[in-house]
């Protein structure tokens, strides 16, 4: 839960220096606020697993690196050159964040202790949540970004302000090169979006898959409890048995020593 609390003090760092310190580069407040966020996590990580520990570092940096590069999409204001180099560098990053969730996932599975095993699944599920809201909000920057520099550029090419835009707009290759763009990017959308079902899908499976191990493991037990009260009436009916047995023996001991003594007496006090 520190850790928790701790990440999103972090990314709330974050949003106030986007909010009152634009004219600070990103890079710088990425940079900075990763430091922060180093010296913090080592403090408060409870693991003793330095792989673990390493692992959710790289996590939380390339976490802050998209955040930043998502807020320099907001900022973007032209060319499209430049958006397109900002959404290359979010892809990678994602592409990295990825294959690190997927690591800490292994060594969850990988854990000994049942404990230790669930709190990183609980771990990967948040981080995963954190990719999926990443993903949306850069989206929606990426269709903001594009508006503002399709409006600029028209309004460029109403007041004849910028010939160089003018150029660019009116010439096919432009226009091809945009359109092409814009299919990439597209593209790029609905694979990602297709990861997220292919990982729902997954993530439905193995649900299914516990709730049936539960109940074969509900259906042994009372399979166990039956067996169980079955021998505890055999053994209680076992010991009314011996009582019984017992109590036979017994009278049959007092019957047979009546009957010497009676004997005995018959024939040694005949007179009696």
């Amino acid at each position: 839960m520190m850790m928790h609390a701790f990440y999103f003090i972090v990314v709330f760092l974050l949003t106030i220096f986007n909010a009152i310190g634009r004219f600070w580069p990103s890079r710088f407040k990425s940079d900075f606020l990763l430091s922060v966020a180093r010296a913090g996590y080592v403090g408060n990580m409870a693991s003793p697993d330095v792989h673990v520990r390493i692992c959710e570092q790289e996590i939380l940096k390339y976490d802050l690196e998209i955040k930043a590069l998502i807020q320099d999409i907001n900022e973007c204001s032209g060319p499209q050159n430049k958006l397109t180099e900002l959404n290359a560098d979010v892809k990678k990053s994602f592409h990295n964040l990825r294959l690190r969730i997927q690591d800490l996932e292994q060594m969850a599975m990988e854990q000994d202790k049942e404990s230790g095993k669930q709190t990183l699944i609980s771990q990967v599920e948040g981080h995963r949540k954190q990719m999926l809201s990443n993903q949306t909000v850069w989206r929606k920057a990426n269709l903001a970004s594009k508006l503002s520099i399709d409006i600029m550029e028209k309004q460029a090419l109403l007041n004849g302000s910028d010939g160089a835009v003018r150029q660019r707009k009116l010439t096919k290759d432009g226009l091809a090169q945009t359109t092409s763009d814009i299919t990439e990017n597209l593209m790029s959308i609905s694979r990602m979006m297709a990861q997220q079902v292919q990982q729902s899908e997954e993530t439905k499976t193995s649900l299914a898959t516990s709730s049936r191990t539960i109940q074969e493991t509900n259906e042994e037990f009372k399979a166990m409890t039956g067996t169980i009260k079955l021998g505890r009436k055999l053994i209680t009916k076992y010991n009314r048995r011996e009582l019984t047995d017992k109590l036979l023996i017994f009278l049959a001991l007092a019957l047979f020593f009546a009957t010497v003594l009676y004997i005995l007496k018959k024939r040694l006090f005949p007179f009696l």
